[in-house]
């Protein structure tokens, strides 16, 4: 009873109302900012609430420690527990964490061929049965047109949804194309069937959906990433 109040009040929920239902199985999701404006607070609390609704998730990290990702979901879940006064937090942390893996590689170590046999020995042959993988620091720019593809079938095949970051390193109107595409990812375009970007405001960040499968894309989301907690929160 506690959790069906915190999936059904969490914001994530406006956001699948504007991207009819989000990126779906076999679908590839990205989430493009600058850095340092929230992306991986945004892939967490995406991650915590799919792990409230009793689903698995696998956390791929290409930038930081597995340590520093545990923080980052430590803090998330206090911020949801400390807002929906949650009682039993403790008990509700530790059922949750229990459908949770981080996994670290080096990008310019391995390739996304080995990643993706590593994800599936612990689908498979680990019995972690995943349906999102979150890839967080995974560089674009470094990528081959190939390994977005190689993503994306391995998303079909396996009947999950991948969510990638994607930290945009230009400035200025240039670095985007006339359909808000940023620059970077024009490249990989086929591929993706959900496109956020984050941007910075004076008191938020603002949530945009770019593309959204075939749809007519929502624009502008009545969300935003509050600074202070860095949650996404609706828009009083």
């Amino acid at each position: 009873m506690i959790k069906k109040h915190l999936i059904t009040r969490s914001p994530l929920r406006v956001f699948e109302d504007a991207t009819h239902g989000g990126p779906g199985k076999g679908a590839v999701a990205v989430l493009a900012s600058p850095k340092g404006v929230g992306k991986t607070a945004c892939l967490v609390h995406i991650a915590t609430d799919k792990l409230f609704q009793g689903k698995s998730v696998i956390h791929v990290s290409y930038a930081s420690r597995v340590d520093y990702i545990i923080t980052w979901y430590e803090d998330i879940f206090k911020e949801i527990a400390k807002n929906h006064r949650l009682r039993d937090a403790v008990a509700v942390h530790d059922e949750i964490i229990k459908n949770r893996v981080i996994m670290n590689f080096k990008q310019d170590g391995m390739k996304t061929e080995q990643v993706l046999r590593s994800l599936e020995a612990m689908i498979t042959g680990g019995k972690f049965n995943a349906e999102t993988i979150i890839v967080d620091g995974y560089d674009f720019g470094l990528a081959e047109s190939a390994d977005l593809v190689r993503f994306k079938e391995f998303a079909r095949r396996m009947g999950l949804e991948i969510w990638f970051s994607a930290s945009l390193k230009e400035t200025g109107g240039a670095s985007f194309g006339p359909d808000g595409m940023p620059a970077l990812l024009a490249p990989h375009a086929g591929q993706i069937d959900v496109l956020v970007t984050l941007q910075a405001k004076s008191d938020a960040v603002e949530i945009r959906v770019v593309k959204d499968h075939d749809n007519p894309p929502a624009g502008i989301l009545p969300l935003k990433l509050d600074p202070k907690t860095l949650l996404l929160i609706v828009k009083e």
